[in-house]
C-alpha cells in the first residue's frame, strides 16, 4: 500500500486544521476583554460574550467573533499609524465604534481623539449624547463645523437645505488640520453599495479622495496601511457587520444610545415617503400636514434629510425582533440625500465622504 499523501488528501487535513484552529483564535483576541472598563461598558460580561471572554471553551458565537475581529481592526490601526482618531457623531454605530474601542484599550484610556463634522442640522438629544459621552469617558472632542464654512464664505447653503452633502470640506479640512493618518467610521457593507465596494483599510489619496478602482486586497485578514506623505487610511472595523448584528451587540452589551432611536411621539410630516420631523430647519410646505405620530429613528443625520419610521419598539429588545423583519437598510429607508441619484453615495465617498 502507498505511504504518499495526494494532494486532494493533503488539501482535506489542511482545510480541517483550519477550522479548528479559528476559533481558539479568535478566543485570544476575546480572552483580554474578560474585565469591562467603566464608563460605556458594562460592569460585569454579558450574555453571549461572557462565556468566551471568561474562557470557556467551545466556539465564538458570531457577535463574538466579529467583536473580535473589531477589537482586532482597531488595535492594528493604533499600531500601524501615528495620528488615528475616530469619527463620533453620537449615532448608534459610532456609539459601538467606541464602546470596541473602549474595550479594545481596557484598562487605559482610548489613546486617541473623536471627531465630529457637525452640520448645525443635527437633532439636539444626539449632541447632549455626544458631549455627556466624550465628558464621562475623558475623550478629546475635535469638532468640524459647517456653519462656520458657511459663515466664512466657504460653502454655500444647498437649495434643498440639507447640509449632509456639506461635510466633506469641513472632514477634510480637520483631518488635515489635525495630521490624522488614520480615521475610524462607522461604516457597513450593508448600509449601501458604494460602501459595499469599501476595503477595512480604504486608501485617501493626497485630496481626501477615494478611487473605487484602487482598492488593496486584504487576503488572510491581513490589513496594508502602506501611505505617502499626505495620504489617509478610512478604517471600517465594523464593515463586516448588518444593522442587526449592531442591534444585537447594542442589546448583548447593554450600550446607552440617544432616546430618538426608541419609540416616541413627535410631530411630523410625511415627504418623499418619509415622515420628517417639525423643527428648526425642517419646515412642512404649506401644502403638507403635520401630525403627532409613535416614531423612531434608525439613523441620526441631519434633520433635514432624515426621517423617522413608524414604530411602537420602545426597547432594544423591540427595535432587534422590528429591524429582523425590515426589508430596507436603515439609510435606504430613511435618508434623503441617498436618493439625489442613483450614485449618491459613491460621487460624494470620492469626494472624500464617508
Amino acid at each position: 500500500m502507498s505511504t504518499q499523501t495526494s494532494n486532494e488528501e493533503l488539501e482535506l487535513s489542511v482545510l480541517e486544521n483550519d477550522i479548528a484552529e479559528t476559533p481558539s483564535a479568535a478566543q485570544g483576541v476575546a480572552s483580554g476583554l474578560s474585565e469591562p472598563r467603566a464608563g460605556l461598558i458594562e460592569d460585569q460580561p454579558r450574555g453571549e460574550g461572557a462565556g468566551a471572554a471568561g474562557g470557556v471553551s467551545g466556539r465564538l458565537s458570531s457577535l463574538d467573533t466579529l467583536e473580535s475581529e473589531a477589537i482586532h481592526i482597531i488595535r492594528e490601526v493604533v499600531a500601524e499609524f501615528e495620528r488615528p482618531a475616530l469619527l463620533f457623531s453620537g449615532g448608534k454605530d459610532s456609539v459601538v465604534m467606541l464602546h470596541l474601542a473602549t474595550k479594545a484599550f481596557w484598562p487605559g484610556k482610548v489613546p486617541f481623539p473623536v471627531l465630529h463634522v457637525d452640520t448645525g442640522h443635527n437633532f439636539p438629544e444626539v449632541i447632549d449624547f455626544r458631549d455627556r459621552t466624550v465628558e464621562r469617558l475623558g475623550l478629546k472632542l475635535v469638532v468640524g463645523s459647517v456653519q462656520e464654512f458657511i459663515d466664512r464664505g466657504e460653502l454655500a447653503e444647498r437649495a434643498d437645505g440639507t447640509r449632509n452633502p456639506l461635510q466633506t470640506v469641513p472632514l477634510l479640512d480637520a483631518i488635515q488640520r489635525n495630521k490624522f493618518d488614520a480615521v475610524f467610521g462607522g461604516g457597513r457593507r450593508d448600509e449601501d453599495k458604494a460602501r459595499a465596494k469599501e476595503r477595512i483599510l480604504s486608501l485617501r489619496d493626497e485630496f481626501g479622495q477615494w478611487d473605487p478602482r484602487n482598492q488593496r486586497p486584504e487576503l488572510w485578514n491581513l490589513y496594508n496601511g502602506r501611505h505617502t506623505v499626505g495620504q489617509h487610511v478610512r478604517a471600517f472595523p465594523i464593515s463586516n457587520w448588518t444593522e442587526l448584528d449592531v442591534w444585537r451587540y447594542i442589546e448583548r452589551e447593554g450600550i446607552e444610545l440617544p432616546s430618538l432611536y426608541y419609540a416616541h411621539e413627535r410631530e411630523v410630516f410625511a415627504r418623499d415617503g418619509m415622515w420628517r420631523a417639525v423643527g428648526e430647519v425642517s419646515q412642512p410646505l404649506p401644502h403638507e400636514e403635520v401630525i403627532t405620530k409613535l416614531v423612531r429613528y434608525r439613523t441620526v443625520g441631519d434633520m433635514s434629510c432624515t426621517g423617522a419610521v413608524e414604530s411602537d419598539a420602545r426597547t432594544v429588545a423591540d427595535v432587534v425582533v422590528e429591524v429582523a423583519a425590515s426589508t430596507l437598510t436603515e439609510r435606504g429607508a430613511t435618508r434623503a440625500d441617498d436618493r439625489i441619484s442613483e450614485a449618491a453615495m459613491e460621487d460624494r465617498k470620492k469626494d472624500g465622504y464617508f
